[in-house]
């Protein structure tokens, strides 16, 4: 996923968290804001809870990240999501986490 598609900056995360809206889903949750922009931005939280290597939390924002990417032109622009992942995530296969996401992405209404 390019890097305009990227939250980076810490304000972007505090704004998504105090103004966002609140959707769970088993092991991932997901926090949306709208924002100015023609795009929609992603952050991705992997703590310390999940697994203390940092080879297995970069993992799972890879695979996050890889998920938003193929379908990003199912969704809808002129957001700031932040997903956040939860201690069941760790045993989770690609295809049970694609299958997660999209659900919160549905509940969200945020595919076209």
């Amino acid at each position: 996923m390019s890097k305009k598609y990227h939250l980076s900056k810490k304000n972007d995360f505090k704004r998504v968290f105090k103004e966002g809206k609140y959707y769970r889903q088993s092991f991932l949750d997901l926090k949306i804001t709208e924002n100015n922009f023609e795009i929609s931005r992603f952050g991705f939280i992997v703590s310390l809870k999940i697994s203390k290597k940092a080879v297995v939390r970069n993992k799972i924002r890879r695979r996050l990240s890889e998920i938003i990417r193929l379908k990003l032109p199912q969704i809808k622009t002129g957001f700031d999501m932040v997903i956040l992942t939860q201690p069941g995530i760790n045993g989770k296969s690609y295809k049970e986490t694609e299958d997660a996401l999209t659900i919160l992405l549905k509940r969200a209404n945020l595919l076209k």
